[in-house]
């Protein structure tokens, strides 16, 4: 039976055919919202979506699914508690839609300072207004504060030096795969700053961090641009920030975002003349599609082939493992369950195992992570096996 893959958001043809070419059954419905997944994704056994959200519901709901794939950076729009509680692997494809975001952040700075949309605006509206457009300040020699030094700011980065910008960069300290926050010195860098961009992933600890404590820091008319996600700024405190100190903003994303391509919508940012808006587009060029598609044939190819899963994210970062048992055995049928039976026998848990082949198929070696430490008389049984070269078992 072959496998079954589900893409339920745009995705270019040369994928889809690469796909088909591995003699999957692909399902492409790219238009399809997150109350339409449940039934659609019932039987798939790889999912891939781009943004459209994927709910504990269509995860409960599934009977096969086995690989959820975000066809981009984040997996903000994945239940992923609810995939670790069927095992469901979720993957996404870091790193290959930077360029694309970074370009759109300093094209947005541009445009506040050049106010390209009003020019437009009112050229289309009949008006000539060379007298109010000729006020910009330029951006060489303003200083750019990145908040979040991932791959995306420092893309960022790059441009802005060649525009002659001097950059200053804020990050989230990184501690065996913990996000970390650190913006202690906020108070201090938010003042020296002409625009701000945001380049942060959504989690409980940035959530909201672009607060009325935060805008108190900034410049009166500076600029932020957020290309990033919208729950990072209190939308309200922006607002203010907006009246009171004439801060300019620039923003790819925005609350209560459409789910769909093509809606009506309806925001109170409509009203304010200091808001430029794009419609969620940052990694939404032909270049960082392919990019992106071609890093999702990878981790599927990769799962089909070999069961290896790139880009794993709801992999567990601690385990309960204190002890290591190594084996090194004939590759022969029998030898591992016996191991594994001595094991069963006195209650060990096993956290983590891996099995590798030596070259010319004749030697393997068998690391196993436990919960407990074996016995003296579990590794003699191990040891008497005459399929069982070594074994070793330590503290870790």
């Amino acid at each position: 039976m072959k496998v079954q893959v589900l893409i339920a958001d745009k995705f270019p043809d040369l994928y889809i055919n690469q796909l088909k070419e591995m003699e999957l059954d692909v399902i492409y419905s790219p238009k399809l919202g997150e109350n339409d997944l449940p039934e659609a994704a019932k039987e798939v056994d790889i999912l891939v979506v781009r943004s459209t959200n994927v709910t504990a519901a269509t995860i409960n709901a599934s009977k096969n699914l086995n690989l959820i794939i975000r066809a981009g950076a984040g997996v903000n729009n994945i239940n992923i508690p609810a995939a670790n509680q069927k095992g469901i692997y979720v993957a996404n494809c870091p790193g290959m839609n930077s360029i694309a975001v970074a370009e759109l952040a300093i094209g947005l700075m541009i445009s506040l300072d050049r106010r390209i949309p009003d020019n437009v605006i009112d050229f289309r509206n009949g008006k000539w207004n060379k007298g109010e457009y000729s006020k910009a300040e330029g951006l060489m020699g303003k200083t750019l504060g990145i908040i979040g030094v991932g791959n995306i700011g420092k893309e960022v980065a790059k441009r802005a030096l060649a525009f002659g910008m001097n950059v200053y960069g804020k990050d989230i300290s990184r501690i065996e795969g913990v996000m970390i926050k650190d913006f202690s010195e906020m108070d201090q860098l938010l003042p020296l700053c002409d625009i701000i961009t945001i380049h942060l992933p959504a989690t409980s600890q940035t959530k909201g961090l672009f607060n009325k404590e935060m805008f108190s820091f900034m410049k009166p008319n500076s600029m932020l641009i957020n290309t990033a996600r919208a729950d990072i700024i209190d939308q309200d405190a922006m607002i203010e920030a907006i009246k009171t100190k004439n801060i300019r903003v620039a923003l790819d994303v925005i609350k209560n975002e459409p789910e769909n391509k093509a809606a009506d919508i309806s925001s109170p940012l409509q009203e304010l003349k200091n808001v430029y808006l794009t419609h969620h587009i940052g990694a939404s060029t032909e270049q960082a599609q392919n990019a992106v598609a071609a890093e999702t044939i990878r981790i599927i190819k990769d799962y089909i082939q070999s069961g290896v899963i790139a880009h794993w994210v709801n992999r567990a970062k601690i385990s309960d493992a204190h002890y290591q048992l190594v084996v090194k055995h004939f590759d022969k049928p029998g030898v591992l369950a016996s191991i594994m039976s001595i094991i069963r026998e006195k209650n060990v848990n096993i956290e983590e195992i891996e099995n590798i082949i030596f070259e010319g198929g004749v030697v393997a070696c068998c690391t196993i992570k436990l919960k407990t430490p074996l016995t003296t008389e579990m590794l003699k049984q191990m040891n008497e096996n005459s399929n069982v070269l070594s074994v070793s078992h330590v503290a870790i």
